[in-house]
């Protein structure tokens, strides 16, 4: 392995590649590592999993972790010097998810005129709506809010600020993110001011920084994170919500629900829907 940019690629049984997505999941080596997950030949039963290492120690610990599942078969590919993420999300189409319809600069014209427009820019975060995580985190806001207002909202991890602006700009009077990278944080003001939504994003580590204590109790929270945070963060959520709040959970595989399920029940939650898209996991959970 070399320092140049490299992109990780898996290719392999569905079963087989939910398998590794969980062996990365509870690495403590890899907790930082990017990566995605999905079905790439639905017939053949192939699967894909793409990581993009940001260190050679990290590269080499994602190829040790794929090593372990013969069945699937792992190239490295070195990335070009280009600004490839802005390349990828300029081929990626509009999503619509509920009422929402979330859009790049290059989707601007084809928004329609009876959703509610989200054009979000993904620069280094995380979180353009095209991720089965985000759009299952999307549909569970939709069709909680067709029965009840959610005045409180928080985003733990908030990527581009999406969900926090989704809520921002559905009625939410408080919409705050939180990010424990500075970039995504800068990332997700600019897309506040490009939707004019009243969402605030705040540099911060968990749930203890005093601006995010500051305006608890929330009617809701968002935490489209990593199976092992989720549950690391289940009672400092319960203690952000009021009782009768909702959490919508996600950033977790179909294979992780039982655990991190088991972490939120065991501390009075209820599970109210769960939501499946590709190998990825929602969960909508009442505070009792």
């Amino acid at each position: 392995m070399t320092d140049d940019a490299v992109q990780i690629i898996a290719r392999g049984p569905r079963a087989q590649a939910e398998a590794a997505a969980q062996a990365i999941d509870s690495d403590p080596l890899l907790e930082e590592a990017t990566y995605s997950i999905l079905e790439e030949d639905e017939d053949r039963d192939i699967w894909r999993i793409d990581a993009f290492p940001t260190s050679k120690e990290e590269a080499d610990g994602l190829v040790a972790a794929l090593a372990r599942f013969p069945a699937l078969r792992t190239t490295v590919e070195k990335l070009a010097d280009a600004d490839w993420l802005a390349m990828a999300l300029s081929g990626l189409p509009p999503v619509r998810a509920g009422r929402f319809f979330v859009y790049g600069a290059h989707d601007r014209g084809l928004a329609p005129p009876n959703t509610v427009n989200l054009r979000i820019e993904a620069g280094a975060a995380f979180g353009t709506g095209h991720h089965g995580t985000t759009v299952g985190c999307l549909l569970a806001y939709d069709a909680l809010r067709k029965a009840r207002a959610f005045p409180r909202v928080l985003d733990v991890g908030a990527g581009t600020g999406v969900l926090a602006i989704a809520a921002a700009r559905t009625g939410s009077e408080v919409a705050l993110g939180t990010d424990i990278d500075a970039p995504s944080v800068r990332i997700a003001q600019e897309n506040a001011a490009l939707n004019r939504a009243k969402a605030r994003f705040v540099h911060a580590s968990g749930l203890s920084d005093r601006r995010v204590r500051r305006a608890a109790p929330y009617d809701l929270v968002f935490a489209n994170i990593l199976a092992p945070p989720l549950v690391a963060l289940a009672q400092d959520i319960k203690g952000a919500l009021r009782p009768g709040g909702f959490a919508i959970l996600s950033g977790l595989l179909r294979t992780q629900e039982r655990r991190v399920l088991a972490a939120y029940l065991s501390r009075g939650f209820r599970l109210r829907r769960r939501l499946h898209r590709d190998a990825w996991a929602t969960l909508v959970l009442q505070r009792a």
